[in-house]
């Protein structure tokens, strides 16, 4: 199948040829002939599946054409994190080139007066996030009467930081007659009630099992000593497959303390969490994609909102203790058909979290033996003599050939 199968008006198919885009992935092809029809839909498919042009391809065709009366709010689309709304509000730019309609993104972090203009003046399509959003209605800059489409993206994320009540609130408000998508990668039953009370007889597609990480991932566990953790990192680091690495970790000061230890043996990193800037964030993200630097340190703020290509690994530096969110990390590499790899940091005290992520995902996540910090419960003794003040004196072997790939029994 190719997108001049699915009815899409040809300045849309143009826009995808232009973006290099061919065939669409399994949640495009079925949900773009229902959304196209005008259905309620959940859609609920892994991360990396192109679940943002499955409501906005349709969503640019059913808007495209003359318009009458002042520009008003016709689509919402809601969403949980800065970066996630940044990227689907440049996918439906680059997608809606030529088509006249006029797009907004908001969100928190950036000057509220100049959103409040942009608004004023008239959009076609808003893509928010929840709190900034319930922030610019009660000031009255935005009003949602000629809504038609609602879009709910990664709606299960919501839930997790929070804004399920944003979220009610803000639809109790919409026009009840519109047409609502309602995306996520994992549907539990707190989201599931939620669709149900907002969506009329929808079209449900599930392309994969929601708990599934993406089979496209090689996934491996590292057990070590929590204070061998940088060290095994920088091990790691050496192999040059790991070309663009993003790094996971629990906390915002974890994150900056292990993004200076990188910048301090030489790695270029930056770091990415809910305490930077605005425009830190971008720029970090910018850097990133550019290849400026090589490894993105971030906490679970980033596991939803980055869609980088390329990313050939992500590390859970430590594991997080939500399965849910090993899947959405973990699907940050593999994405658009590629391949990826995923390897857990898993000290003493995380073994537990491994063990009911394998729960989660059915499967079970293969063990690293060879690696110079293996722990087996215990501290591992180091296999070189190292000043733990400065770079591991292991570092000097560069010739030697990396751990990270080879096999084990």
């Amino acid at each position: 199948m190719t997108f001049d199968d699915l009815n899409l008006h040809e300045s849309l198919r143009r826009s995808l040829r232009d973006e290099g885009y061919t065939s669409p992935t399994p949640i495009q092809a079925q949900a773009i002939p229902h959304a196209l029809a005008g259905k309620d839909l959940i859609g609920c498919a892994q991360t990396g599946t192109g679940k943002t042009a499955a409501f906005a391809l349709p969503i640019l065709q059913r808007l495209a054409g003359p318009r009458t009366g002042a520009r008003a709010v016709r689509c919402l689309v809601l969403t949980p994190t800065r970066e996630l709304a940044s990227q689907i509000h440049q996918s439906f730019e680059r997608y809606g080139r030529g088509s006249g309609l006029h797009q907004a993104v908001v969100f928190g972090g950036v000057d509220e007066e100049r959103q409040v203009h942009t608004l004023r003046r008239g959009v076609d399509i808003l893509v928010a996030t929840p709190g900034r959003l319930r922030a610019l209605i009660s000031r009255r800059a935005v009003s949602f009467g000629a809504l038609e489409i609602l879009v709910l993206d990664e709606a299960d994320r919501m839930l997790d930081m929070g804004f399920i009540r944003d979220v009610k609130l803000i639809v109790a408000g919409l026009p009840r007659k519109r047409q609502t998508l309602f995306f996520s990668a994992t549907m539990p039953s707190d989201i599931q009630a939620l669709a149900n009370s907002m969506l009329v007889n929808p079209v449900r597609i599930d392309v994969a099992p929601a708990n599934r990480a993406a089979d496209a991932v090689e996934q491996r566990v590292y057990h070590v000593a929590r204070d061998d953790k940088r060290a095994l990192l920088l091990h790691v680091l050496q192999d040059s497959a790991v070309s663009k690495a993003l790094v996971f970790t629990r906390t915002k000061s974890g994150a900056n303390r292990l993004a200076k230890h990188l910048l301090a043996a030489g790695i270029p990193a930056d770091v990415i969490h809910g305490n930077k800037s605005q425009g830190a964030r971008e720029r970090a993200l910018g850097a990133f994609k550019r290849g400026a630097v090589r490894i993105l340190v971030a906490t679970d703020v980033a596991a939803r909102g980055i869609d980088i290509d390329a990313v050939t690994h992500v590390i859970n530096f430590e594991v997080p203790n939500v399965p849910e969110s090993y899947v959405h990390r973990i699907g940050r590499t593999a994405r658009a058909g590629a391949s990826g790899v995923a390897l857990s940091f898993c000290d003493s005290e995380e073994r537990a979290y491994v063990s009911n992520i394998e729960r989660f995902i059915r499967t079970k996540v293969r063990v690293q033996e060879e690696h110079p910090f293996r722990s087996r419960g215990q501290r591992a003794a180091p296999v070189a003599a190292r000043d733990r003040g400065s770079r591991p004196a292991f570092l000097g072997y560069g010739n030697r050939r990396s751990s990270l790939h080879r096999r084990t029994s």
